[in-house]
């Protein structure tokens, strides 16, 4: 697979996956706060969750690009793209709840102490960084730094792939959302 063609993959899971989590943001703020019997989060908190996440994934994904692009200039890039496997096992996964188990750390749980309108307005920002990283990495530097994902076992995954992951994550709890809702609109997120 082409670098070119992973950056299209990525760049549609991204805004696709961040469209339709900030759809969710036009219901009324009592709704997304009401807790449905049998779930552990509102949608409001599922939204938060995902907003906290992003936040710690992209930290790692920023101060990687740095590595990534320095590191570009001492190695021969081609000749490590030649050899690249963007598909890792168990990733997809990742967008499927109740797939594995999972606990997210306290740092990426929701505390409900975030206005609705700025866990949006943070989303739609994070949504413009990550392309920002995907364009930074244009010319494929981002296979040359790997970060540890403990997440469903995937081990070891470039800044494509933890891209990928952010976008698969929100996925997941659209779907989450959809489920756990009785949200009229829902049927176009499935």
């Amino acid at each position: 697979m082409s670098i070119e063609s992973i950056f299209k993959i990525v760049n549609n899971e991204l805004i696709r996956a961040f469209a339709e989590l900030d759809g969710w943001f036009d219901y009324e703020e009592h709704f997304l706060r009401e807790k449905i019997t049998g779930h552990q989060w509102s949608a409001a908190e599922i939204l938060e969750h995902v907003m906290h996440t992003n936040h710690y994934l992209l930290l790692l994904i920023e101060k990687g690009s740095g590595k990534a692009l320095k590191r570009a200039r001492e190695k021969d890039l081609s000749e490590v793209l030649r050899s690249y496997r963007f598909q890792v096992p168990g990733m997809d996964e990742v967008a499927m709840p109740g797939t594995f188990e999972w606990n997210s750390p306290d740092h990426m749980l929701p505390n409900g102490k975030v206005p609705l309108p700025e866990v949006r307005a943070k989303l739609r920002d994070q949504l413009y960084r990550c392309l920002c990283q995907l364009d930074l990495l244009c010319n494929g530097e981002g296979v040359l730094v790997q970060r540890t994902m403990s997440v469903n076992r995937l081990g070891k995954l470039d800044l494509y792939q933890y891209l990928y992951f952010l976008a698969l994550h929100a996925r997941r709890h659209v779907t989450q959302l959809s489920r756990q809702t009785a949200a009229p609109h829902v049927d176009w997120l499935i």
